[in-house]
């Protein structure tokens, strides 16, 4: 049986949140954060997940005008929005990441299509990750997909290495912000046993 409190926290009593305390997300968090994070699996340990953390006023008003309306005032609200990326040339780490058959990697560096599924597949995978560390570190989360991706990547990853899969503002969250906790579908409306 799970630790109740972590299941409270990491589950139960997690909320999207929709704007932020004015408090203070330190560098040692996030390293915090990422060193939970990237020991979640991937498929052939492949890790694509690349995170750009935006902390400075200058990087926040560069990201604005990528936002959809309804999220300019919770980035602003937030200490750190992270930017999930996928790497599309992850397999570059081949000799690092599957050092007992890097040849493996060739696979996706000769098919340009099955690196990306790849690539997006387990970067999402470590997305969720990442929302569950920050949790274990004891920051709310905010994630969001309403920005333009073309102006994301265009601006913070203009080599075309990275591509941009969500956002998520990271901090403490303000209560009085949250919505209402929405309706979940049960067991039996969303899975079967064959």
């Amino acid at each position: 049986m799970p630790d109740n409190s972590s299941v409270e926290a990491l589950f139960l009593h997690a909320r999207s949140q929709n704007g932020f305390l004015n408090t203070l997300v330190s560098q040692d968090q996030l390293r915090q954060l990422y060193d939970l994070m990237k020991m979640g699996p991937t498929s052939a340990n492949c890790c694509p997940l690349r995170v750009l953390f935006i902390t400075t006023p200058e990087a926040r008003e560069r990201l604005l005008p990528a936002l959809s309306p309804g999220n300019v005032a919770k980035v602003q609200s937030a200490p750190v929005t992270a930017l999930l990326a996928r790497d599309t040339r992850f397999h570059e780490q081949a000799e690092r990441l599957f050092p007992h058959n890097p040849q493996f990697y060739s696979t996706f560096a000769n098919d340009a299509a099955h690196a990306d599924s790849t690539a997006r597949r387990n970067a999402t995978l470590q997305a969720g990750y990442f929302l569950m560390a920050a949790r274990a570190v004891g920051l709310d989360c905010g994630p969001m997909s309403g920005f333009d991706e073309a102006l994301v990547n265009s601006t913070f990853f203009p080599d075309g290495q990275l591509r941009i899969d969500f956002l998520c503002n990271l901090g403490h969250g303000d209560p009085g912000k949250l919505f209402g906790k929405l309706p979940r579908l049960d067991f039996e409306e969303a899975c079967q046993v064959l």
